[in-house]
């Protein structure tokens, strides 16, 4: 970034304290609050004021990282999922036992989707975009498939261990991981209201998360090793 333009965006900031010339620190903080903006408002009722005026930074300076609001969507939109596949690197499932890192990786799910009901909600509008930004993302495809490649490890190694089904399949688990601990999010206002809230007290929480990884970990078993399977057990 020219001098000029460093000047410029001082001037253009109001004298905002605290700003410095860091532009990945002003492009993380963008995307921060437009994933929020975003989240909350659908990609045509989010407006650039006012994502710039909850920013460190102004609107000059997001049209200069960003180009428009549907370049900033997409990137979004990238950053919505490298946060959660980043999540599932950090676990380091490659050094457990299969059994232990499927229910890890089922257990991080939940809990990440839980913990961030944006994703959950920049997700839902994607899908009414009919996933047309996603899949102008060479990214999310990239980081899409690594989610599966990870799930493809695990089966692979619990096959080799004698305790997967042959025929287990990474995509249908991963397709219910992601249901279960999805709706848990998308369906919170709704589900509570028709049913009451019991399911979304911490025991209540806890619950679901337990017998989703139940769930999961039955699926992928042999029948034999299944029946001795129980909930927070590493190993059949």
């Amino acid at each position: 970034m020219s001098d000029e333009m460093v000047l410029s965006e001082k001037v253009a900031a109001g004298g905002r304290s605290g700003w410095k010339q860091d532009p990945a620190g002003v492009q993380k903080n963008i995307l921060a609050v437009a994933m929020t903006e975003f989240a909350a408002n659908g990609l045509s009722g989010a407006r650039i004021d006012e994502i710039a005026a909850k920013t460190h930074t102004s609107k000059r300076m997001i049209y200069y990282y960003f180009g428009d609001k549907e370049r900033l969507y997409g990137r979004v939109l990238e950053e919505a999922y490298r946060q959660v596949r980043t999540g599932e690197e950090e676990l380091e499932l490659d050094h457990l036992p299969p059994v232990e890192a499927l229910k890890r990786l089922t257990e991080f799910t939940f809990d990440h989707h839980s913990r961030h009901p944006d994703f959950i909600r920049i997700v839902m509008i994607e899908n009414v975009h009919h996933g047309v930004y996603l899949e102008q993302s060479e990214l999310i495809r990239l980081l899409n498939a690594g989610a599966i490649q990870k799930l493809e490890g695990i089966c692979r190694r619990g096959r080799a261990d004698g305790l997967f089904r042959e025929d287990v399949s990474p995509l249908e688990l991963h397709w219910h991981i992601s249901a279960s601990s999805f709706f848990n999010v998308s369906n919170q206002a709704t589900f509570s209201r028709i049913f009451g809230s019991t399911l979304y007290t911490v025991d209540g929480q806890r619950s679901l998360r337990d017998h989703l990884v139940e769930m999961v970990v039955g699926l992928a078993l042999k029948p034999e090793h299944a029946k001795g399977y129980t909930r927070g057990a590493a190993h059949p």
